[in-house]
């Protein structure tokens, strides 16, 4: 029998990750694995959490530089995959570009779609660019319905919020204190590094007070005698709710949700909006929601809760309404009908309702519950990874998996089966 050619090197270009050390003990099991790893840095966080300096490569130059510096890494260094955390910012948007235009392999990774346990990886884009957005569920059945695979059990806690947090604002105070070294360097979101740094140190230091001020408002709801319908926030500011939602602003989203509930909710019913965990201020989404409650009439029949855990409110909700928040996966595990206005990967017809805003509270459709089990399947037997890029046991959990599915030929969700053969030119799977 003839031996099979050897694999040709892989050679994994990293670019943005996640805040902490989950790029640099990923890149070591792919060096471990044989493959040659390379990061570019465009500030000193980035700098920080990739402590080998013989592959770092700092980017310092303007933005209208990045093409060609991009296309100068590629050929010095035989890049054939890149890695990167958000396929939306400028940087990574450019990259994944020019990296399908010379046939590379694509590795994205994104918070969970079923959070708050699971991580995210993806070949090509994430979110609205994922290939789920192009699947039905009929045809994930296809791919992956015949297949066994074991069923993560999440913890009975889930605790690395505090480790988000605290990571994101040491990324933060690096890149305001020690950047002299990337004078051109610009965030990718508006706020400068000053201020989003001020709002992760003040979110972390008021942990215990919005604990209690969340664990008083959960308790007024739940001990209230009255029907209500939740609105799952997101962060204004995220790429999900600016790429692919189609409110420009949190207060845009707020009065469109008022509006409806004004005009469709039964009189005796009321309306809690839940803040995103990661909320920091930025937007005054209490001022705005007492403001525009008090305009439709309605200000003793809303409430407001700072993040915490969402089952708690979930489990008596009668319906959920979002513009494409991931958390809206766990509203569809408990049957509650549900109403998103953006691009998601769960937004298929079985699962979330057309209805207009005023009709859906008066009359919500629910989701199928069948079609659901066989979504969330999928997903487990594809792109979710139990753990997380934060806490140190879920970052173990992550990489026991992620390095074997990075060096597959195929992406999660075209591996070769009988069923998937048929899809895979749909899924444009990188040979």
């Amino acid at each position: 029998m003839t031996p099979s050619p050897p694999c040709p090197p892989r050679t994994f270009l990293f670019l943005q990750g996640p805040h902490g050390p989950f790029f640099k003990l990923l890149a070591a099991q792919l060096k471990a694995a044989g493959a040659s790893v390379w990061r570019v840095g465009f500030n000193a966080g980035d700098r920080a959490f990739w402590p080998d300096t013989a592959s770092y490569i700092p980017f310092d130059g303007l933005c209208d530089d990045w093409p060609t510096f991009l296309q100068q890494v590629f050929e010095s260094q035989n890049i054939t995959d890149i890695v990167l955390y958000g396929d939306t910012r400028s940087i990574h948007a450019q990259a994944i570009t020019a990296a399908r235009a010379r046939n590379m392999a694509v590795h994205v990774f994104e918070e969970g779609y079923l959070r708050p346990y699971w991580v995210t990886y993806e070949r090509d884009g994430s979110n609205g660019h994922s290939h789920l957005m192009s699947l039905t569920i009929d045809e994930m059945h296809k791919l992956h319905g015949t297949q066994q695979f074991d069923r993560p059990v999440p913890p009975s806690h889930w605790g690395d919020l505090r480790e988000h947090i605290f990571y994101g604002a040491l990324y933060h105070w690096l890149v305001m204190a020690r950047n002299g070294e990337y004078p051109n360097f610009k965030p990718h979101r508006s706020l400068k590094v000053t201020a989003e740094f001020q709002l992760y140190l003040k979110r972390l230091l008021l942990i215990p007070v919005h604990a209690i001020e969340r664990f008083v408002a959960t308790r007024r709801i739940q001990r209230g005698a009255f029907p209500y319908h939740l609105a799952l926030l997101q962060l204004e500011h995220d790429a999900s709710f600016q790429m692919h939602g189609p409110f420009a602003t949190q207060s845009d989203f707020l009065d469109c949700v008022l509006d409806g509930f004004a005009k469709g909710a039964p009189s005796h019913h009321h309306l809690v909006f839940k803040a995103h965990p990661l909320e920091d201020g930025r937007t005054p989404i209490r001022t705005d929601i007492k403001r525009l409650a008090r305009q439709h009439g309605i200000a003793k029949r809303v409430h407001f809760v700072r993040g915490g855990k969402l089952a708690r409110l979930l489990d008596h909700a009668r319906t959920a309404t979002t513009v494409n928040s991931t958390a809206a996966q766990q509203a569809l595990w408990r049957g509650i009908p549900l109403r998103a206005f953006g691009r998601a990967v769960y937004s298929k017809p079985e699962l979330v309702s057309d209805q207009p805003l005023a009709a859906f509270y008066s009359n919500p459709t629910r989701p199928d519950q069948s079609a659901y089990r066989q979504f969330r399947d999928f997903l487990l037997a594809t792109s979710q990874l139990p753990g997380s890029f934060y806490a140190q046991k879920g970052r173990r959990q992550v990489l026991r998996q992620v390095p074997d599915m990075m060096l597959a030929q195929h992406g999660p969700y075209a591996q070769t089966t009988p069923q998937s053969e048929a899809l895979r030119q749909q899924l444009r799977v990188v040979e």
